[in-house]
């Protein structure tokens, strides 16, 4: 199958239902979304799917087909990543760091979307656990984004 990843479209082998996580990381050798839970819980595998953030753990190859993927590695592609990354070195987000670039992905996918989000669309967009525990960090990034 054809899949179309950070712009790149790369012929892969894999059975259909093979998570789009295991595509990402163990044929493409793009190892910055990570595995966490195996169970779309956490997060952390969290990639933009058509601009939509999707937990690759459990999201079938076959089922992305034709649409496009974009993981940590390009995130500051767009402008909207750059700030995003940017607010995440300017409020010290990552502690640990594993969760981040699923946080950052879902916090681009959301600030995309909506451009100045209310607390409510920020709890709703912003679901992805972070065993360190910065969610207020997580939350000044993104108003900090917001707020240009």
């Amino acid at each position: 199958m054809q899949l179309t990843i950070n712009g790149a479209t790369h012929d892969v082998d894999v059975e259909p239902d093979t998570p789009l996580l295991w595509v990402i990381r163990e044929e493409l050798g793009l190892t910055g979304t990570k595995y966490g839970c195996g169970i779309a819980q956490c997060g952390a595998c969290t990639v933009l799917v058509d601009g939509v953030a999707t937990r690759s753990c459990v999201t079938p190859a076959d089922s992305v087909e034709g649409q496009e993927i974009r993981t940590i590695e390009t995130v500051e592609e767009t402008e909207v990543g750059r700030r995003v990354v940017a607010a995440w070195v300017e409020n010290e987000v990552a502690q640990c760091g594993y969760c981040q670039s699923g946080q950052v992905l879902a916090a681009t996918a959301l600030l995309t979307e909506t451009p100045n989000p209310s607390d409510d669309d920020i709890d709703g967009a912003m679901t992805n656990l972070c065993r360190c525990g910065t969610y207020n960090k997580i939350r000044a990034a993104v108003r900090s984004v917001a707020e240009g």
